[in-house]
């Protein structure tokens, strides 16, 4: 359980025993990145650019399976981008983050929400190495 009260919702595992990764919303209207081996996680304030890189790993589906009662669903995802999208002061990459938000919203492609997260998290940006970095060292 988090600070909220909320379980976190998992995006899905680093490889077949690696920890699971997902996120909670914290009580200062942000969102914690929830790192998870099994018995215990840790919670780390979550970036920006952690939360992108989940939403693009969620529709990349390139984690392994999440535990099934734990699974964020595509609702999550959405107010997860929204939530970045609505606090974003640059003025591009908030039209680009409310695009993708758009592509989840309205059910697009998963190859046509992830370019426009992909666009949002940066060129030649790695969601996974990313993600992997935040496991490993704790910081991007």
């Amino acid at each position: 359980m988090s600070e909220t009260g909320l379980p976190a919702c998992v995006v899905g595992r680093l490889g077949v025993d690696g920890p699971s990764l997902g996120f909670v919303p914290t009580l200062d209207d942000g969102y914690a990145l929830v790192i998870g081996d099994g018995a215990s996680s840790r919670r780390t304030p979550a970036s920006d650019d952690d939360l992108v890189a989940l939403a693009i790993a969620y529709f990349e589906e390139s984690l392994g399976d999440p535990p099934e009662a734990l699974a964020a669903t595509h609702g999550d995802i959405g107010t997860l981008v929204r939530h970045v999208a609505e606090h974003e002061t640059d003025v591009v990459q908030r039209r680009r983050l409310s695009e993708a938000v758009d592509a989840i919203d309205d059910g697009q492609a998963a190859e046509v929400v992830m370019g426009r997260l992909g666009a949002a998290f940066g060129a030649g940006g790695d969601a996974l190495v990313h993600l992997r970095r935040r496991v490993v060292g704790g910081t991007p």
